[in-house]
């Protein structure tokens, strides 16, 4: 469908984006949608967890993101209709955006999302209603596609390059070799920033390169930016467990944390220094860490978070022992552009306005500057990303707590291929979607499982120490403090079924382990699984990508036609829960 035909479906139909201020769509570029009225003085971009995909995608919002304790009920963890009754209006295209619902019916309809040709031409036209506008990137650039890979992430430096990114912040960034990492914030234009990421003592006294001798940061911990004459300051929060739920060989000369006591002597002495007339605080924590976060630090206007995937489009304001600090959180796959008005007054921020905006490729224009770069930066791997591997009969996705489509098809290819009893894999939240009928690409898998540590393992575990591997990674994700969560989601698993009660304590939440026959997993009997992506010491195993492709390839058409995930016990009338 092109852009022509998908106008004037959504004419027919009489489908209008007037959600929060957006007007009727009717024109080639879609100027209803994209074009926001004047407010305040500055404005402020947000682009977070693109995960290198540098070409349009099709991507799914979660039917779980579950939310318990004070939680419940909260941004962000509200899916489909639940979500949709937090907003004023709603029409079809929008709720597409925001939601699971039908989505093969609205994906068909209203075509892919993302792409950094038509992000560029939205950024573009974003900065041009204001006379210009700060472009903000929280991290998980870098990694998440084969070209991002192959290319040490430098596909995406210069793709963030020529968008004109002003400032960002990382994570995944932080899974090729430290020298890499460096190499590649030096060929970046724009500002890396994380406060919380110092250099070890050991590293310090052999003489590790670090942006301040003194404090021992290792990147610039702010910046100050001028926006229409009102100065900004953007400080970086790096994801703080980096080290821990990624492999710590990769930077072992860095430690990380939130350093929440760190972050408000900062904006305090910023505030008297360097006299902005905003802060703004560029995060990779998790939407869930920065409303603690927001509440316990005084002296931020808003936090622009990243890291969980969350597409929030009701910013929430949290009020703490100074004011009142704007979260917000602004989706993956390059799906979203958050944009951020401020009003300035005596005192600094008096007023904003917030709007989520859909990427929808078929309403932008490519860019062509960037268009050029992209086909360029591709071309030599076109062979392998284009392989043909299998076609669905279903919809491919991942995305939500537990076991999506995709995350099955990567299990069964590990159960079949690996010849195990049970396969585990990780609860990672990108990944692209791929519609019934498709062809399933090289480049689609790799979108699920491309990173610097894909080798596979198999290998024998008693009952209790499957048991308990489930507990910590339930625990990690449903901990009553966001402190202490890091935001993925729950181990995939594979041959094996199981409950799970999430408002328990530790230890209590996993039960009724059992095998695909229906046999119960015995505590003291061992089992061969098989899984990939060990954050300790190094796997053995061939790659994650090539145990899936060869999986597909055997299969040649793949339907799931059921997937593993627990029966929930002790949840009722979540909004969380579809």
């Amino acid at each position: 469908m092109n852009r022509r035909e998908f106008l004037e479906l959504i004419a027919k139909a009489g489908v209008t984006a007037s959600l929060s201020g957006c007007h009727a769509l009717g024109n080639k570029n879609a100027g209803g949608l994209y074009e926001l009225s004047k407010f305040g003085q500055a404005r402020v971009l947000h682009i977070t967890d693109t995960h290198a995909q540098l070409m349009p995608v099709y991507f799914r919002e979660p039917s779980v993101n579950l939310g318990l304790g004070s939680a419940k009920g909260k941004m962000p963890h509200r899916v489909g209709k639940n979500l949709l009754s937090e907003l004023r209006e709603v029409n079809p295209m929008l709720s597409h955006a925001y939601t699971y619902l039908d989505f093969t019916e609205a994906a068909q309809r209203f075509g892919k999302v993302g792409g950094f040709s038509h992000l560029a031409t939205l950024i573009e036209r974003l900065r041009g209603e204001t006379g210009g506008a700060l472009l903000l990137d929280g991290g998980d650039t870098w990694q998440g596609s084969g070209t991002a890979l192959w290319t040490r992430g430098k596909d995406m430096v210069g793709a963030c390059n020529l968008l004109g990114v002003d400032v960002m912040t990382g994570h995944w960034e932080f899974t090729y070799d430290a020298a890499e990492v460096i190499e590649n914030t030096a060929d970046f234009k724009g500002e890396f920033v994380a406060q919380n990421i110092r250099a070890t003592e050991d590293a310090m006294f052999e003489g590790v390169d670090v942006f301040d001798d003194d404090t021992g940061h290792v990147f610039k911990p702010y910046v100050i930016k001028e926006q229409n004459g009102y100065r900004i300051a953007v400080i970086g929060q790096a994801f703080p467990y980096t080290p821990i739920a990624n492999p710590s060989r990769f930077i072992p000369d860095w430690t990380f944390g939130i350093q929440e006591e760190d972050l408000a002597q900062l904006v305090e002495d910023i505030r008297v220094r360097e006299k902005p007339h905003a802060v703004i605080l560029l995060s990779h924590n998790g939407m869930d860490v920065d409303l603690k976060l927001a509440s316990r630090v005084s002296g931020i206007d808003a936090i622009l978070g990243g890291h969980t995937h969350d597409g929030v489009p009701v910013p929430v304001v949290v009020d703490n022992g100074g004011g009142k600090t704007i979260v917000t959180n602004a989706g993956s796959n390059g799906k979203f552009v958050g944009v951020l008005d401020l009003e300035f007054g005596r005192t600094g921020v008096v007023g904003f306005r917030y709007r989520l905006l859909p990427v929808f490729s078929n309403l932008l224009d490519e860019h062509v500057e960037m268009a050029k770069y992209i086909s360029e930066v591709r071309a030599p791997y076109l062979p392998a990303l284009n392989e043909k591997l299998a076609t669905t009969e279903s919809l491919l996705y991942r995305r939500g707590n537990f076991n999506g489509t995709f995350d099955q098809v990567i299990c069964d290819a590990l159960l079949e291929q690996l010849d195990s009893q049970i396969a585990l894999s990780p609860g990672f939240r990108w990944g692209t979607t791929v519609l019934p009928g498709d062809t399933i690409t090289m480049e689609r898998v790799l979108d699920q499982t491309c990173m610097t540590y894909p080798e596979t393992y198999v290998r024998e575990m008693e009952g209790h120490e499957l048991k308990m591997i489930l507990e910590s990674v339930a625990d990690n994700i449903f901990t009553p403090d966001p402190y202490y969560q890091q935001g993925g989601d729950m181990v995939r698993t594979g041959g094996m079924s199981y409950s799970c009660a999430p408002r328990n304590g530790f230890g209590e939440r996993i039960g009724d382990l059992r095998l695909r026959d229906g046999s119960l997993v015995d505590a003291s009997k061992r089992y061969k699984i098989a899984g990939w992506a060990t954050v300790g010491s190094k796997s053995a195993g061939p790659a994650v990508w090539d145990v899936v492709a060869d999986h597909l390839r055997d299969k040649k058409e793949v339907s799931v036609d059921r997937v593993e995930t627990p029966v929930l016990k002790g949840l009722t009338s979540n909004p969380g829960l579809a």
